[in-house]
């Protein structure tokens, strides 16, 4: 099998690792120097520093249109802001064979104020002749790279994308479930980095072990209230791209995103956080989407709009704390 992988960053290296024993894959690098040097020194020092390429791993850069042809699986691995201009460079290449992204989140919001869509909307939108699909689900790269065991969702709701991505990727450290429900796990992949925010908050304050399992309880039920009313199945929460990927971004110290809430606990800006993690986390971008999608639909979504309130400054740490408890008794749900 051909695959290419866009996108050199940590989690399209580690996937092109996994897939690299069984495959032929090759590695698009926007940066032609990255590329340069990875090809040079056989490691991504930037992203993954210590872990090995192999030799049979291509890295190239540049044009992508003649590294896009004769291949079987083309992944997106880019963060979300570049989905969409990566899904219509692709369409308009003619590209036939399945195409999926691993990026989570929404879109950023419109300069007209629409909302952002999550990545199978854009590919409907704008790449409607592409066969699409999505690989999401409980995984920090650090760990795929170094070949620890990994569960993920192959989400599409065409069965020839879903079983392209189980071929690629399944292995005996990697294992892939099927999905029809795209809708169920972008979702999960998008609210839970609202609520990871929200959890490392809670404990870079100490609140105590109490109010995380609170947190990520009543994140989830969040979580679910909004995929169902986008047209998700409400089952899909409980698996490997909800409660999942809830629990490993909320608690993993790994996780950019729970780094985001434990420095904002501490009293440093936004703005600094976001400088010196050197990572994109997609919480901070998706949080306002999150609860535009949620506020049209009329879902509510506390804990996601005290993460809004606190990334916009409009709330203190204590305050937006403060705001979650003070709420009237409500039945559980």
């Amino acid at each position: 099998m051909n695959i290419l992988v866009i996108g050199a960053g940590a989690w399209g290296t580690a996937l092109a690792l996994a897939a690299a024993p069984r495959h032929a894959v090759t590695l698009w690098a926007r940066d032609e120097a990255q590329a340069a040097d990875m090809h040079r020194q056989r490691v991504n020092t930037r992203y993954l520093p210590g872990v090995p390429l192999p030799d049979n791993l291509s890295v190239v850069s540049g044009d992508l249109g003649p590294h896009a042809v004769s291949q079987d699986l083309i992944v997106i691995a880019t963060p979300m802001a570049a989905l969409r201009s990566t899904l219509a460079a692709l369409a308009g290449l003619g590209v036939t064979v399945p195409v999926v992204w691993l990026c989570k989140g929404f879109e950023a919001a419109r300069s007209d104020g629409t909302p952002g869509l999550l990545g199978h909307e854009l590919a409907q939108e704008i790449a409607p002749t592409l066969r699409t699909g999505v690989l999401s689900g409980p995984s920090f790269a650090q760990e795929v790279a170094q070949n620890r065991p990994t569960a993920l969702v192959a989400a599409s709701p065409d069965a020839v994308v879903t079983q392209a991505m189980i071929h690629a990727f399944h292995t005996d450290t990697l294992r892939i479930y099927g999905s029809e429900d795209w809708v169920g796990v972008e979702v999960g992949g998008a609210v839970k980095n609202v609520l990871a925010i929200a959890t490392g908050l809670c404990d870079g304050l100490t609140l105590g072990l109490n109010a995380r399992a609170a947190l990520v309880t009543r994140g989830l039920a969040e979580m679910a209230r909004l995929g169902v009313a986008l047209g998700a199945r409400q089952e899909t929460f409980m698996g490997l791209s909800g409660l999942g990927d809830l629990v490993l971004t909320a608690t993993g110290d790994l996780s950019r995103n729970r780094q985001v809430g434990m420095q904002l606990a501490t009293g440093r800006s936004l703005t600094d956080i976001v400088m010196a993690l050197g990572h994109v986390a997609e919480g901070v971008y998706s949080a306002r989407t999150v609860i535009a999608r949620a506020t049209a639909m009329g879902v509510d979504m506390p804990i996601s709009a005290a993460v809004v309130g606190l990334l916009d400054g409009a709330l203190t740490a204590s305050e937006a704390v403060r705001q979650l408890m003070r709420r009237q008794p409500t039945a559980e749900r």
